[in-house]
């Protein structure tokens, strides 16, 4: 995975202190403290549920008892509340519950709860204690987000009173694994663009990035059909995991979900789902919009990394060395491997660095053009105290060009010109970098043409480079130079630059 750049313990656990469902769940916890009589596993009664949908302000809420519940469940599986189960035999106690559940909705207390051991953690730990809380609570709710809803099996009881699993059409291992990747292409879409970082992303294109098919230009009826499935069902999931914090969620507007022969779905026609899924709709957020929030980043990349999964942090590489750095960069996003140059650089003095950089970025391998351009992008974060660095290399045939950009761009003074074999050696290393990370992109195919309409003769000067990469980059040219003469006059030159070779 790309890196990420991850707040502080202290702000992470700010955020989860902050996010509604645990600032709930601590609540609850408080209120419970010096003990209250609650069923056995910890059930509240319906006169103790009132009394903390009041507590926590929902009253106003029609689903203010739902919330409330679903915090105090998170306060007794997190730890924050303690059940103290009474001496009777839990079965008589189970029993009784029941029948008074059957009469008037009111259990008999069989236990106690009290505020556990990690109520004290939230105010009296670590930022990383009130994390694992967090992430304990977390884990909790996706595993629910994940499972069916169990109030639509009440109509599906067989009359012997059983309930007919095989009539839901529900894989638990396959719906964990879709959330999973849900929230895995979330935390790629933040590492990979800093503007999705800060905004959202619509339900339909989430969706699509896991249904459609990467090779199928226009998505079927059928690929509709289950995009709209599966937004249904992930607004759902969505909406359960969005008072936790993990993300900031707008959930699909109801007006677009109906209900067919049981079914709940998108009503829209199949047009509207197919602008939906393409992001083509004009007011997309009204089926859907979704970020993932620092403190989910943080939550995600902690599942990665229990699954064994290489989830790198902005910052990782500021104590390796040169070469590792230099290896790494180009598979970073822009903004990403800027700041971890910048952290890298910050390890060390502008001289110490430069050198470091500058041997690291020798010798004829194949990675050697992109590790030099890579080192060249590096350096121009360097100040002018690296000047004596770059100067004690003028003279080497791997990186003289690479000096005298440098200490031109940084203005010194008494930079030698340097010879023709050099400006060529240099011209076909950075284009064998670019070659190595854009392909054929319009801005190289660019770069291509200015460099032989700017340069009379260019191949038949560039051919004879000793570069091991001078074949491959010449024959390169010739395929994304536009000019049919110059393309043959490249293809040419690669020949006898084989030959030569």
């Amino acid at each position: 995975m790309p890196p990420v750049r991850l707040r502080s313990e202290a702000e992470l656990a700010r955020d989860a202190l902050a996010a509604p469902l645990l600032a709930r769940a601590v609540r609850l916890a408080r209120w419970a403290e010096p003990g209250k009589p609650v069923a056995s596993g910890g059930v509240l009664s319906a006169d103790d549920l009132r009394e903390a949908v009041e507590l926590l302000d929902l009253a106003a809420d029609e689903d203010g008892p739902e919330h409330a519940a679903q915090a105090w469940q998170l306060a007794v599986d997190t730890g924050l509340v303690a059940i103290q189960e009474s001496a009777a035999d839990d079965s008589e106690a189970d029993s009784a519950a029941d029948d008074d559940t059957a009469a008037d909705g009111e259990r008999e207390p069989a236990a106690t709860a009290i505020s556990g051991e990690e109520l004290q953690l939230i105010t009296g730990g670590s930022p990383q204690d009130v994390l694992d809380i967090w992430l304990d609570g977390f884990e909790t709710v996706l595993a629910d987000a994940a499972a069916p809803d169990l109030g639509d099996l009440v109509d599906q009881i067989s009359e012997g009173g059983e309930i007919d699993l095989d009539s839901i059409d529900w894989n638990p291992e396959e719906e964990a694994e879709f959330l999973d990747g849900i929230l895995g292409n979330l935390y790629l879409l933040t590492a990979m663009d800093e503007e999705a970082a800060v905004g959202s992303v619509p339900l339909p294109a989430l969706v699509a990035s896991m249904v459609v098919p990467d090779d199928m230009d226009e998505p079927t009826d059928d690929i509709l059909e289950e995009v709209s499935e599966a937004m249904v069902r992930l607004d759902d999931q969505f909406r359960l995991l969005a008072p936790t914090g993990l993300i900031d969620y707008q959930p699909v507007d109801e007006a677009l979900i109906e209900e067919v022969d049981g079914e709940v779905r998108l009503h829209e026609s199949e047009a509207a789902r197919e602008q939906a899924v393409q992001d083509e709709e004009e007011d997309v957020s009204r089926y859907g919009m979704v970020r993932l929030t620092p403190l989910g980043v943080y939550a995600v990349r902690s599942r990665m990394l229990d699954a064994g999964v290489d989830a790198p942090v902005v910052g990782d590489l500021a104590d390796k060395g040169a070469d590792v750095l230099l290896d790494t960069l180009p598979g970073h996003p822009e903004s990403a491997a800027h700041a971890e140059a910048e952290l890298w650089l910050g390890r060390r003095t502008p001289e110490g660095a430069a050198r470091e950089l500058l041997a690291a970025a020798r010798g004829d391998d194949e990675g050697a053009p992109l590790r030099r351009l890579t080192c060249q992008q590096t350096l121009s974060l360097v100040g002018g105290a690296a000047e004596p660095a770059l100067r004690e290399v003028l003279d080497d045939r791997h990186l003289g060009g690479l000096a005298r950009v440098w200490l031109a761009e940084h203005g010194a003074k008494d930079i030698p010109e340097p010879s023709e074999t050099m400006v060529f050696w240099l011209t076909v290393d950075t284009l064998a970098a670019q070659l190595a990370t854009e392909d054929d992109s319009e801005e190289l195919r660019d770069l291509v043409r200015g460099l032989v309409d700017q340069s009379g003769g260019f191949f038949e000067s560039a051919w004879r480079v000793d570069h091991p990469a001078t074949a491959d980059v010449l024959e390169a040219m010739g395929r994304l130079h536009p000019d049919k003469k110059a393309a043959k006059e490249a293809r040419k030159a690669a020949f006898k630059a084989r030959s030569r070779a």
